[in-house]
C-alpha cells in the first residue's frame, strides 16, 4: 500500500458547473481504481477557470446590483474550493459505493501560508478571469487598482501574484482524516493564499500553483508518491518536433538539465517538472509520476507516465 497525493489538472474538471458535474464522474474512476488497490489517496486540484468565473460573476453583480458587494479574491478562491470539492466528493463517493467500498470522502477548505516578501508579489504574472477591451482595462486599473496585461492579442486580463507555498494551515486536520482512512480533497486551487501576522491570517489576492501546493502537502503527509495528472501520458522533450522523445523516467539531474535546455513550457509542463523535482528530492524513496488521469493505475505499475526520481548517491 502506498500513500499517494494526486494533483488533478484542468482536464479533469469543467469550465462550467454543468460540464464539471459530468466530467468528474469519469475523473472519479481512475482515482477509485487506486483506492480499490489499497492505496491511501489525497486529492488536490486546480481552479483557474472556476475562480475566474466566480470573480467575474461577483464583479458584474456588484456593478449591476447595488445590494451585491464586491467579493475579495481570496473569498472567490474559497468558493471555488467548496463547489469543486462538492462535485468531486459526490462523484468519488458514488464510484466507491458502486464498488461496495465503505470509505468517507471529505473536502477541506484549505488555507496555504505564503511569504509576504515573496518576489512574486512584486511581479504579478498569473492571468485570471475574462478578457477586457483597452477602455475597460483602464477603468479596472483606475477604479479597482488591478494589475492588467495584454494577453496574446486577445485583450487585457487581470494578473495576480503566484507566490510559493510555505505551509498548510489545516495540515493537522488533513493528517488526522488520512490516518483514519478517509479520502481527503485539500489545497484546492493551490489553497487560499494567506499571510501570517501574529495570530492572524490575512487572505491575499494571489493564486498558488496547484502543483507546488500539492508537492507541499505531499511532503507534509510523508507521501510515497506525488501524482501530477495532466492531459498527456508522458513528459516529452523536443515536444511537437520530429525529434520528440517521450520519457519513461528521468532523474532529478536529467530533469534539471532539460529545464536548462528549455524543453518545458512556462505555465504548462515547467511547473509540473519543478514540483516533481522538489518532491523527489525531499526524501529518499519519494517519487513523482507525471501521467494522464486515465492511466494513473498503469503509471503506478510503471506501464505509463514519467517517473521523476532521485539517483542513488
Amino acid at each position: 500500500m502506498s500513500r499517494i497525493v494526486i494533483a488533478l489538472g484542468g482536464n479533469a474538471l469543467g469550465k462550467t458547473p454543468e460540464e464539471q458535474l459530468s466530467l468528474v464522474k469519469n475523473t472519479a474512476k481512475p482515482i477509485v481504481d487506486l483506492i480499490q488497490d489499497g492505496n491511501e489517496v489525497v486529492i488536490a486540484h486546480g481552479n483557474g477557470p472556476q475562480v475566474g468565473m466566480i470573480n467575474l460573476a461577483m464583479e458584474v453583480a456588484s456593478v449591476t446590483e447595488d445590494a451585491v458587494p464586491t467579493m475579495p479574491f481570496p473569498e472567490c478562491g474559497a468558493m471555488s474550493q467548496g463547489y469543486i470539492g462538492y462535485h468531486l466528493q459526490n462523484a468519488i463517493g458514488e464510484e466507491l459505493s458502486k464498488r461496495n467500498i465503505d470509505k468517507p470522502v471529505a473536502t477541506i477548505v484549505t488555507q496555504v501560508v505564503v511569504d509576504k516578501d515573496d518576489e512574486a508579489f512584486k511581479h504579478p504574472s498569473k492571468p485570471i478571469g475574462s478578457f477586457y477591451t483597452e477602455e475597460e482595462c483602464k477603468v479596472l486599473r483606475d477604479e479597482k487598482g488591478y494589475d492588467m496585461v495584454e494577453d496574446s492579442g486577445r485583450g487585457y486580463r487581470r494578473v495576480v501574484a503566484s507566490p510559493k507555498p510555505v505551509d498548510v494551515v489545516e495540515k493537522e486536520t488533513v493528517k488526522a482524516l488520512v490516518e483514519k482512512g478517509q479520502v481527503v480533497i485539500t489545497v484546492g486551487g493551490g489553497g487560499i493564499p494567506v499571510i501570517k501576522e501574529g495570530n492572524s491570517l490575512t487572505g491575499v489576492p494571489a493564486v498558488i500553483d496547484k502543483d507546488f501546493a500539492s508537492e507541499k502537502i505531499a511532503e507534509i503527509l510523508d507521501a510515497d508518491y506525488l501524482f501530477i495528472l495532466t492531459a498527456v501520458d508522458r513528459v516529452s522533450i523536443n515536444f511537437g518536433k520530429p525529434e520528440q522523445v517521450d520519457l519513461e523516467k528521468m532523474s532529478i539531474e536529467e530533469a534539471k538539465q532539460y529545464i536548462e535546455e528549455k524543453h518545458f513550457a512556462p505555465g504548462s509542463m515547467l511547473p509540473k517538472v519543478e514540483a516533481a523535482i522538489k518532491f523527489a528530492d525531499s526524501k529518499a524513496g519519494r517519487n513523482t509520476i507525471i501521467a494522464s488521469l486515465e492511466k494513473a493505475k498503469d503509471a503506478l505499475a510503471g506501464k505509463s507516465g514519467t517517473k521523476v526520481y532521485k539517483s542513488e548517491e
